[in-house]
């Protein structure tokens, strides 16, 4: 059943005309009574009806693209990737079957991203994108749920990229999920083929996605080489980490969780070279963590890659002009950003399922090599820092 501006208004206690006055905010309404007609909008879920009555029951010309941090050339790329496929042709100076593309800037709040597509919700947006990782708590997964059906229901074509299915929702046109995990396995995998076995992790933030997918990765390549627990939920695997005195407790020593930034990086990578002197490699979260790590490895006294290897994660622009080159592992981010805008203005099919993985691939660089001997002594051979 629709809801209308008099449920809003009896919802509130007010009149109509005053319900009016609050949401096109063209007359002053008392604060107490515009928080009351606000907080009914939103219990009822009400959404504006657009300038013409016969048409309230379409889509606008509107797609937003909602990501964590558009300063992050993460999202920005997929973001800028996803607007040029909406524009339509560049140069026409008239407008078609094109869409346009708002970006909507949630600082990796959930609360913030919810109001945003309850905005877009009211704008009666024709798609809606959603970039990078999902937060992992069951109250905000009900809540987007929810919300994305609502969406869906209006006709808004809902578009997932860089962050898996949403469980129990089928109002998603399409997830492109990219493979962290399989990623960051193969790159603890080359680092220990490289003859490292002291490797610290420079996480991102708890109960995102993108971080527990990479950690898991990591962790089941320490695994598989015995030196470690497998992650939790995984197969089980080998009991040597036990009998090599790397089980968990060892490998959570070596794991620091913070933001995806640089600053992250820098002071993690410092804990972790307090916690083992000996440590001969960084695995980052990404790429702008593991600028951090380097330079902190740096501020040691310390070589990369001959006294610590550093490797980081996306393959954003910058890392192949670190000095030395990073090591990382490659996201199609343009490609997946493209993708998920034709998949939002319909002119591209969606995968079987509605879920693709899109691959990682590791990009070994100048930044990691093997361990040198006598790592975690000092120039002298002398012992290094006591833990």
């Amino acid at each position: 059943m629709t809801v209308t501006l008099a449920d809003v208004a009896a919802r509130a206690r007010v009149s109509p005309a005053t319900v009016s006055r609050v949401l096109n905010g063209n007359y002053p309404v008392a604060a107490a009574t515009r928080e009351r007609v606000l907080r009914a909008v939103d219990d009822l879920d009400y959404v504006l009806n657009g300038p013409a009555s016969s048409l309230a029951a379409a889509t606008s010309d509107l797609v937003g693209i909602l990501v964590n941090d558009i300063a992050d050339p993460f999202f920005g790329i997929m973001a800028g990737a996803a607007q040029t496929e909406i524009g339509g042709q560049e140069g026409t100076g008239r407008a078609g079957g094109e869409k346009l593309a708002v970006v909507c800037n949630t600082g990796g709040s959930p609360e913030r991203e919810l109001t945003y597509l309850t905005l877009l919700q009211r704008q009666r947006a024709a798609a809606v994108i959603l970039t990078g990782g999902a937060l992992e708590d069951p109250g905000h997964i009900a809540a987007m749920t929810t919300k994305l059906a609502k969406l869906a229901d209006a006709g808004t074509r809902v578009v997932l990229c860089g962050r898996p299915p949403l469980p129990g929702s089928d109002a998603i046109v399409a997830s492109l999920a990219f493979d962290n995990r399989g990623g960051a396995r193969r790159l603890t995998e080359h680092l220990l083929t490289l003859g490292h076995r002291k490797i610290g992790y420079v996480a991102g933030p708890l109960e995102r996605t993108t971080t527990r997918h990479r950690l898991e990765g990591h962790q089941a390549a320490l695994a598989a080489a015995g030196l470690g627990d497998p992650p939790s939920g995984a197969e089980p695997g080998s009991e040597r980490g036990e009998r090599s005195g790397e089980g968990r407790a060892g490998q959570e020593r070596l794991i620091m969780h913070g933001p995806y930034s640089r600053r992250s990086g820098y002071e993690a990578t410092l804990e972790l070279l307090r916690r083992a002197p000996d440590l001969t490699a960084v695995v980052a979260a990404n790429d702008t963590v593991a600028l951090g790590a380097c330079a902190a490895v740096r501020d040691q006294g310390l070589r990369i890659p001959e006294d610590v290897s550093v490797a980081g994660f996306d393959d954003l622009p910058f890392s192949v002009d670190a000095t030395p080159a990073l090591t990382t592992v490659r996201l199609p981010l343009y490609e997946a950003g493209a993708r998920a805008g034709r998949l939002a203005m319909g002119t591209e099919t969606p995968p079987p399922g509605g879920i693709s993985t899109i691959t990682a691939e590791l990009m070994a660089r100048a930044s990691t090599a093997p361990p040198r001997a006598d790592r975690g002594r000092g120039p002298t051979g002398a012992a290094g820092p006591a833990d």
